[in-house]
């Protein structure tokens, strides 16, 4: 008989993903010159972290319905510890490129295993909440983790902030080991084969899964977008020190706390349906804004934008991945593993894409911020099916 699980053990296990990237970025320089290899080596690291992070989805869902989110939850986390570990102790850039993809893979069996256990262990109306919350907290690490990473490398060296993550790790396994339940519902469906279309072809046939799938694909792709367009508008176009760099771009993950938690408050008020209509009018707005705004060669005309567009996001993530997951609670693992997998890789993807077209940067973030409102009007007029009910 399945448990439900305490929220803030899936809150505390889900800082293990954004930990496995940004607590180490104040030391790529120092890696470069420790491991003497190219920076463009050095950051392959964080590339090869987040396929291993989004392909392994595939895997890590059908394992979750098998086998239950307990066993794959701790599974993920020892695979987590014996990466950093074994990236602590590289002395060649191979070595800390394989254990990179095994910290990715860690990493993808416990978000998977969180994500699918608070949809075993809540309410629909629920998850919706504590999904926002999640969002909240991997919001958290961005802006506090570089800082305590920079401190860890001063003080001692890279290999620190690699021993931080094996430390912190080890401290939520043992947790997990006491109070972490199975939530797997009995019902659940599992197939023979771990890899087989026919378990993934119930949930790609729902019109409420590839529509809320697409949505959170999207906003995902609207952050890694601003990842990668800020640093060349704010310190290449705008010309700032990297001083006021880090403080504008902190700025975006205080906004993107503050979204999180008060998300939860706008949806119960609102309802689901509206609140998604608002979410999908911010990342238009920003869209058009930012495009408004182009010729004026200041931060806030970039970020203030990119401000009212993350709090879209906060708000289309809390309200999609609950969607998304509510019509599968016999296959919940399988499921959150297909959204996570969009969410990541098919982002990415987008991103790869978009990357070839002549586009200056300011008008790349108003393409991925104006492509939810394409989703959501293409998808409502091919059906009429309710994709997000209160």
């Amino acid at each position: 008989m399945n448990h439900k699980a305490p929220i803030y053990l899936f809150l505390l296990l889900i800082v293990i993903s954004p930990m496995g990237i940004d607590i180490y970025l104040p030391a790529l320089p120092q890696m470069a010159d420790n491991l003497q290899t190219p920076m463009a080596n050095i950051q392959t690291t964080i590339t090869l972290f987040l396929a291993a992070l989004g392909l392994g989805q595939l895997l890590a869902g059908p394992l979750a319905d098998r086998y239950g989110r307990r066993p794959l939850i701790l599974s993920g986390l020892l695979l987590y510890i014996f990466g950093s570990a074994v990236a602590a102790l590289a002395m060649q850039i191979e070595v800390l490129w394989l254990a990179r993809i095994l910290q990715g893979l860690g990493t993808c069996a416990v978000s998977v295993g969180v994500m699918s256990g608070v949809r075993d262990s809540y309410s629909s109306e629920r998850t919706a909440s504590i999904y926002s919350y999640i969002n909240g907290v991997i919001c958290v690490i961005p802006a506090l983790a570089p800082m305590l990473g920079g401190w860890l490398s001063e003080t001692w060296d890279w290999r620190a902030t690699f021993y931080f993550m094996a430390g912190y790790a080890l401290f939520v396994t043992l947790f997990s080991l006491l109070r972490l339940p199975e939530t797997r519902p009995s019902n659940t469906i599992s197939s023979p084969k771990l890899i087989n279309w026919k378990q993934y072809q119930p949930i790609l046939q729902s019109h409420t899964f590839r529509f809320n799938a697409g949505l959170v694909m999207l906003a995902m792709a609207i952050i890694i977008a601003f990842v990668s367009v800020a640093p060349v508008r704010l310190m290449v176009e705008l010309d700032l020190d990297p001083t006021t760099f880090s403080l504008w771009f902190g700025s975006n993950a205080l906004i993107n706390i503050l979204g999180s938690f008060t998300a939860p408050i706008i949806i119960r008020r609102l309802g689901q349906s509206r609140a998604l209509k608002l979410a999908i009018a911010m990342c238009t707005l920003a869209a058009v804004s930012i495009l408004l705004l182009q010729g004026v060669d200041s931060p806030i005309a970039f970020m203030g934008p990119v401000f009212i567009a993350s709090t879209g996001f906060c708000l289309t993530l809390a309200i999609c991945c609950s969607a998304a997951l509510a019509p599968f609670s016999e296959r919940a693992g399988t499921a959150a593993s297909l959204l996570g997998f969009f969410q990541m890789a098919g982002a990415s993807t987008l991103i790869g894409i978009v990357n070839f077209l002549p586009l200056g940067s300011l008008q790349m973030m108003a393409l991925f911020m104006s492509l939810p409102l394409l989703w959501y009007v293409v998808c409502r007029r091919k059906s009429n099916y309710e994709v997000c009910e209160n």
